[in-house]
């Protein structure tokens, strides 16, 4: 199938039945613009209708699997209705596109990952992370909320007690914190991780297929259930944030480096 023309910023390369995909924005530490947000939501409806593919593995180019979203994006998101909507369809895609995938998907987190790019990440049916990972939600520290798969996945791997923490503080774990509190599936050496991964995808490639994707599918039914209750309410949420005060200081706060002082908690002082 051609498809793999169709898209800018995801590199995708196939062998014997399994689908490498490379977030390649390695220059802004593959941050998800417009156009990488578009193709994280349509790339999981073509690897589920490619008969040549039966495991995708996603990984980042460079040193980092993606930094988040990108400040061109946060800005013109602000108080915009109409890029907001379409951000809030596409976010909604990749989430749904993703449990919905009957196909195994294998995440190698070579390093950081944040927004849009860890909700790929931890939204993959196994995770593998390098000890070079680090991993952050980032959506409070922005001044919006967690919205765009964090109510959906992050209870169910690791417990409601840590998900409110990590969510509401966006304190940054390191790659061996990441695996004992089971956000990852595992951790390996940088330079084993790629190996890993292709290992892990070579076994379930050559796997019983209807076997494998049935299980998946009914695991995932725990993610449709929180789906259906949590997410939409979630991202809802989140996109609303994109009109309210504080998210103007976050994106200047993080651009400069610096802590944020967010109007909301200043109000009646």
């Amino acid at each position: 199938m051609a498809y793999r023309e169709n898209y800018e910023h995801l590199i995708i390369e196939k062998n014997d039945g399994i689908a490498l995909l490379t977030i390649n924005r390695p220059e802004s530490l593959n941050s998800t613009n417009f156009r990488l947000h578009y193709e994280l939501s349509k790339v999981w409806l073509d690897i589920a209708d490619d008969p040549a593919v039966r495991v995708a593995v996603i990984t980042g180019a460079g040193r980092a699997f993606s930094a988040g979203g990108d400040f061109d994006v946060v800005e013109k998101s602000m108080g915009n209705l109409d890029v907001v909507s379409e951000t809030m369809k596409e976010a909604r895609d990749i989430v749904h596109n993703m449990i919905n995938c009957d196909k195994p998907i294998i995440s190698a987190i070579n390093g950081v990952a944040v927004g849009a790019g860890l909700a790929v990440a931890l939204l993959a049916d196994i995770s593998i992370a390098s000890e070079k990972a680090r991993f952050t939600d980032g959506h409070t520290r922005l001044g919006v909320a967690a919205g765009d798969h964090a109510a959906v996945i992050w209870p169910l791997l690791v417990g409601m007690a840590k998900a409110k923490y990590y969510l509401l503080t966006c304190d940054m774990l390191d790659a061996k914190e990441a695996e004992r509190i089971g956000l990852v599936s595992m951790v390996v050496p940088p330079d084993e991780l790629m190996p890993k991964a292709m290992e892990v995808a070579n076994k379930l490639a050559t796997g019983a297929q209807q076997a494998i994707r049935w299980t998946k599918q009914s695991l995932n039914q725990w993610l449709r259930a929180a789906a259906h209750t949590s997410f939409d309410y979630s991202l809802a949420l989140e996109m609303l944030g994109f009109f309210g005060k504080d998210v103007g200081e976050g994106l200047s706060s993080v651009m400069e480096r610096r802590a944020p002082v967010f109007p909301s908690a200043h109000e009646k002082e």
